[in-house]
C-alpha cells in the first residue's frame, strides 16, 4: 500500500472511531476487554483496501452498524429470547441487527443513507449460478433479503426478487400479520424480539431446513462479530468525548469521501452517479449556508408520517379530517373538478389537418373513392406544451397553525392530491416543525459545552413526508390527518425545511418542477432567536428563496395564511381567512398551468 493510500485510510479510521464514539456513547467500544487493550472490537483490518467508493461506502456502514449494536443491543435480552431452534437463530440475529440499524436510521439520516447504500450494494454484486428450487437459496440469505425489503425498504434486484420468491409465502404466513407491531416496537428490545421468537420458532420450514443448520450459524457469526457483551457503558467522557462530540457534531456522517479530496486513482468513478451540474447545486447552496450556522444537527430527524403514530390512532385522526371535510367538500370539489378540467383539456390529443404529408387522414379516404383525382390528406399532432410535472405541497407545521388553518391545510392538501394525480401530476407533501420547544436536545448539548456565542440554528428538526411523490393517494390518505397530532406543531425554521423540499424536488426527474409553501407567516424559533441575530432565520429564508427563484428551474411561490408573506417570496397570496386556502392554492396552480414556464 503507498503512503498515499495509508495516509487516507488512517484518516477514514479516525473518522469512523469519533463516530463509533459518538453513535454508541462509549468511549470504550473499542476494546474488547481491560485485559485485553490492544483488540480492537470493531477490527479496522477488514476494511482491507480501499480501492474504490464501494469499499468506503462498506466500511461506513459496518461502522455504524457496530456502534448502534452497542448503543441500542443489550445482550441478556438478546440470549433471553433466543430460539430454542437452532436453525432459527441466524434469523434471529438478522431480525434483531435489522432492529438497530433501523433505529440508527431514523436518529440520524446520514447513517440512514449509508445503510441503504451498502445493502443497496450488496444486493447489485449478488450472483447465483443456478436458481431452479428452494435448495438453491439459503433461507438465511432468503430472510436477509425479506428484512431489507419490508423493514429497510431496500428495493430488490430481479434476482434476489426471484431468491426471496422461493420463500417469501413462508414468511409472509407469520411475519406479514405482526410487522406493523414490530415496526411499532423497535424502541423495546424485549417486545420486539420475544415476538420475533415466538414467530421463527412456529415457522414449520425449520422442520426440513436441517441441512442450512450449519449455514446458519456461519451466517449468525458473521453477523455477530462484534461481541454483546460488554453492555456497560462509560457515560464521563471528558475531553476525548467533547473532540469526539464535535468531530460527529453532524451525524449526517460527514466524513464522506470527497472531505478527503481522494483523487481518481482512488475512487471508482464510474460508480458515481452524481452529475456535475448537481455537484455545482450543492456547491451554492452551500455557498448560501456560508452566514448560516448549525450548532449541529445530530438531533434533526426525517421521517414518514406514519412513524409517529400508530394504525388506529391515524384512522382516528383521518376519520376527524373526513369530518372537517363535509363542510368544505361542494365548494372545494368545484374548485379541484375544475383545475381537472384545465389539466386534462391541456392533455388532451390535438391534430392540424390537410397537410401534405403526415400521418393519413383516414375521415378523408371515402371523397377519394368518389373522386379518384381528389389527392391523399395527411394529419400532424400538434406539439403540446403541457410538461411532465411533478408538485410538491410544503405545509408550515408550526404551533401557530394549530387548529383550523393546518385543519384547512390538510384538507386542501388531501383535495389538490386526489385532483393533480387523476392528471397525472405527481403530488408530494412535506410538513415542516421541531421536535421539542424550547430548543430540546441541541440546546442541552449547548449547555453542556459552556453556551459559546451566536451558536446558530439551536433547536432539533422535524422534517415530515406526508405523501411521496410516487405513493398513490390511498396508500397514504391517513397520513394527512396526522397534521391534527396534538404536540406535532411546535417551532417553523422555514428556510432548513425549503432547502430539504429543493434537494427532493431537485433529484426528480419530471420536466417542470414546482414548490409550494404554505405558511402563516415569519420563521420562528424561540431557542435560536435567543442567542442570535433577530433576524437569523428570516436572512437564510430569503437567501434560500431568493437563489431557487433566480438561480434553479423549480418554480416556488407561497401562500401566506394571515400574513403577508411576499417580503420573501417573488410569488406570494396572502388570505385572511382560511377558508379562501382552497381557492388560492387551485386559483395558483391553475395560472401556473396556463402560463409558460419562465426562462432564466
Amino acid at each position: 500500500m503507498s503512503d498515499k493510500e495509508t495516509n487516507i485510510k488512517e484518516k477514514l479510521i479516525q473518522a469512523l472511531t469519533s463516530t463509533i464514539r459518538v453513535i454508541s456513547d462509549d468511549l470504550q467500544i473499542l476494546k474488547k476487554s481491560e485485559k485485553d487493550e490492544n483488540s480492537n472490537k470493531f477490527d479496522f483490518a477488514v476494511l482491507g483496501n480501499l480501492n474504490n467508493k464501494n469499499d468506503f461506502i462498506r466500511a461506513r456502514a459496518e461502522a455504524d452498524s457496530a456502534a448502534l449494536k452497542k448503543k441500542f443491543s443489550n445482550n441478556k435480552i438478546y440470549k433471553k429470547n433466543l430460539p430454542n431452534n437452532s436453525s432459527c437463530k441466524s434469523l434471529y440475529a438478522i431480525a434483531e441487527k435489522v432492529r438497530y440499524e433501523t433505529l440508527g436510521g431514523k436518529m440520524f439520516k446520514g447513517i440512514k443513507k449509508n445503510f441503504k447504500d451498502n445493502y443497496n450494494q450488496v444486493i447489485s454484486f449478488k450472483t447465483k449460478d443456478q436458481l431452479k428450487t428452494k435448495k438453491d437459496v439459503p433461507v438465511a440469505e432468503a430472510f436477509e433479503l425479506y428484512m431489507l425489503k419490508n423493514f429497510h425498504n431496500i428495493k430488490l434486484t430481479s434476482l434476489t426478487s426471484k431468491m426471496l420468491n422461493f420463500w417469501e409465502k413462508d414468511f409472509n404466513q407469520l411475519i406479514d400479520k405482526h410487522i406493523n407491531f414490530l415496526k411499532d416496537n423497535f424502541e423495546d428490545q424485549n417486545i420486539y424480539s420475544s415476538k420475533f421468537s415466538e414467530i421463527l420458532q412456529e415457522m414449520e420450514i425449520f422442520q426440513t431446513e436441517d441441512n442450512e443448520e450449519s449455514k446458519n450459524e456461519n451466517h449468525e457469526d458473521s453477523l455477530d462479530n462484534s461481541s454483546n457483551d460488554d453492555q456497560e457503558r462509560d457515560t464521563e467522557g471528558g475531553k476525548d468525548q467533547n473532540k469526539d462530540q464535535e468531530a460527529a457534531a453532524s451525524l449526517d456522517a460527514d466524513y464522506s469521501i470527497d472531505k478527503y479530496k481522494l483523487d481518481k486513482e482512488n475512487i471508482d468513478t464510474d460508480s458515481d452517479k452524481q452529475s456535475s451540474e448537481q455537484v455545482i447545486s450543492k456547491k451554492k447552496i452551500n455557498n448560501l449556508n456560508l452566514d448560516y450556522k448549525i450548532y449541529t444537527s445530530q438531533f434533526d430527524e426525517i421521517t414518514k408520517a406514519e412513524n409517529l403514530e400508530n394504525v388506529d390512532e391515524a384512522k382516528k385522526l383521518r376519520k376527524t379530517l373526513d369530518q372537517q371535510l363535509i363542510g368544505f367538500q361542494d365548494v372545494v370539489t368545484k374548485l379541484a373538478n375544475k383545475l381537472q378540467r384545465q389539466l386534462l383539456a391541456k392533455q388532451n390529443r390535438a391534430w392540424e389537418f390537410d397537410l401534405e404529408e403526415g400521418l393519413l387522414d383516414s375521415s378523408k379516404l371515402p371523397r377519394i373513392i368518389m373522386d379518384p383525382y381528389n389527392s391523399l390528406s395527411f394529419k400532424k399532432e400538434k406539439d403540446l406544451d403541457f410538461k411532465d410535472t411533478i408538485v410538491t405541497l410544503l405545509i408550515d407545521n408550526s404551533g401557530s397553525m394549530r387548529g383550523r388553518p393546518i385543519t384547512i391545510a390538510a384538507i386542501c392538501a388531501d383535495i389538490l392530491s386526489r385532483t393533480l394525480e387523476r392528471c397525472s401530476v405527481k403530488v408530494e407533501i412535506l410538513g415542516f416543525t421541531t421536535k421539542n420547544w424550547k430548543g430540546g436536545q441541541c440546546r442541552e448539548f449547548w449547555n453542556k459545552k459552556s453556551k459559546p456565542k451566536t451558536p446558530g440554528r439551536l433547536n432539533d428538526l422535524r422534517h415530515i413526508i406526508y405523501k411521496g411523490a410516487d405513493a398513490h393517494w390511498r396508500q397514504t390518505k391517513n397520513n394527512l390527518g396526522l397534521m391534527l397530532k396534538e404536540g406535532l406543531l411546535k417551532e417553523n425554521i422555514d428556510g432548513e425545511a425549503i432547502n430539504w423540499a429543493f434537494s427532493r424536488l431537485k433529484k426528480r426527474k419530471e420536466e417542470r418542477k414546482i414548490l409550494m409553501v404554505i405558511s402563516d407567516g415569519a420563521p420562528v424559533d424561540d431557542s435560536t432567536l435567543s442567542v442570535n441575530s433577530g433576524d437569523f432565520l428570516e436572512k437564510h429564508l430569503k437567501k434560500m428563496v431568493k437563489f431557487i427563484e433566480e438561480k434553479t428551474e423549480i418554480e416556488i411561490l407561497a401562500i401566506g395564511i394571515g400574513h403577508d408573506v411576499s417580503r420573501y417570496y417573488d410569488r406570494a397570496i396572502k388570505i385572511t381567512d382560511v377558508n379562501e386556502l382552497g381557492d388560492v392554492m387551485i386559483s395558483q396552480l391553475s395560472s401556473l398551468f396556463d402560463n409558460k414556464k419562465r426562462v432564466h
